[in-house]
């Protein structure tokens, strides 16, 4: 029976008083949803649990069935990889924020709050033209990426705080170790920052915030583990990322996005087709997390309410074959604190044009039963 895994990123989340001490999941409207958990169950689970912090790449990995031990250290190196790049042994990539800073010195922003993409492409340009031994890649965005040589490593061992859950604390207090331990790296940081001077808003001003040092990483690939093909709907990069690092094949997406904005029926189309080819399917949608790292929980309501209006309906009435569908999110993102964290979120499983019951997962260990295990 073919295999379909639906991550909803980020979508657990607070009680939120506006939406009457309801969550985000349990506000929205979500008919097709519902009536796929009436063909197997709806609970709730956590992925991290208390193994490590709750991020995309670790919590996906988990997932799709890797063991902790497999986990790279950070995403920098798949996000790169989903741009068609590569590392050597003797390099290293970081991922590279451009943040934003108010009048007091503390980070306001982890995304270049304010920014048109007009400036954003002005700013890219900037950093191309700093030369010294670092290459920068502008991703998308306020996203970028850093290459540099490997004799800095010292950068593993460095405290650097993600940027998205360090809102509000002190600018020079976050990037003290990281400068104090590679003198390439705080030039870089100083020199784009005088240059970005000139885009300074009354409220704050703007600068290169890297962070989540990672090295090449070799993954058994997907076919290997599971003697199965695979492919993966997605947008964002680390989720491409990951799906090049297992050898899984990524399908074709012109107008879909890694946020609110993407092109739900695409992404429907694509799942479509990629189960009409493929043992496995994993389709991602990343707006709901980056709408509750900007706070705004009706965003990421209305977000839910059109996946399942638009990919959902679609997907129900147009795939008439037996196929197990899970759908979960990789951790909970709270849009009152616009951080991660490690609560349980919404987990479906079902099997759709087929009669089979589902036992009700205790945990992430039954998530890999469910997906891989021959029926």
């Amino acid at each position: 029976m073919k295999t379909l895994l639906v991550i909803i990123d980020g979508l657990g989340d607070d009680k939120i008083a506006d939406f009457g001490n309801k969550t985000v999941y349990e506000y929205a409207k979500h008919p097709n949803l519902d009536r796929i958990a009436t063909n197997g169950f709806c609970s709730s689970l956590s992925i991290a649990q208390k193994d490590f912090l709750p991020e995309s790449l670790a919590c996906t990995l988990r997932i799709l069935g890797l063991e902790q031990k497999e986990f790279p250290t950070n995403r920098a190196y798949m996000e790169l990889l989903a741009n068609g790049k590569d590392i050597s042994e003797f390099e290293m990539v970081l991922r590279c924020n451009l943040v934003s800073i108010d009048q007091q010195g503390c980070l306001h922003s982890f995304n270049g709050e304010g920014l048109s993409k007009n400036e954003i492409n002005e700013i890219t340009n900037i950093a191309n033209e700093y030369r010294s031994n670092i290459e920068f890649i502008h991703l998308s965005d306020y996203r970028n990426l850093l290459i540099l040589d490997k004799k800095e490593d010292v950068l593993r061992e460095a405290m650097i705080k993600p940027p998205h859950e360090s809102i509000g604390e002190n600018i020079v207090e976050l990037l003290n170790d990281l400068r104090e331990k590679s003198l390439v790296i705080a030039d870089f940081i100083d020199a784009t920052e005088k240059r970005l001077a000139k885009f300074a808003r009354k409220e704050f001003t703007y600068l290169f915030y890297p962070w989540g040092p990672a090295e090449r990483e070799q993954l058994k690939s997907f076919e290997e583990r599971y003697q199965r093909t695979g492919a993966v709907v997605c947008k964002a990069e680390i989720i491409r990322g990951i799906a090049l690092a297992l050898g899984l094949t990524i399908m074709d997406l012109k107008q879909a996005t890694g946020e609110t904005d993407t092109n739900l029926l695409e992404k429907a189309q694509q799942t479509i087709s990629a189960l009409q080819s493929h043992d496995f399917v994993f389709t991602h949608f990343n707006g709901t997390d980056e709408a509750a790292h900007r706070y705004d929980y009706r965003e990421k309501a209305a977000f839910v309410e059109r996946i399942d209006r638009e990919f959902f309906a679609f997907l129900l009435n147009n795939w008439h074959e037996p196929v197990k569908i899970l759908v979960c999110a990789d951790h909970a993102t709270s849009s009152l604190s616009g951080k991660h964290t490690r609560d349980k979120v919404p987990c479906i499983a079902a099997t759709l044009n087929y009669k089979e019951k589902i036992t009700v997962f205790k945990d992430y260990h039954d998530i890999k039963n469910f997906l891989f295990a021959r029926r």
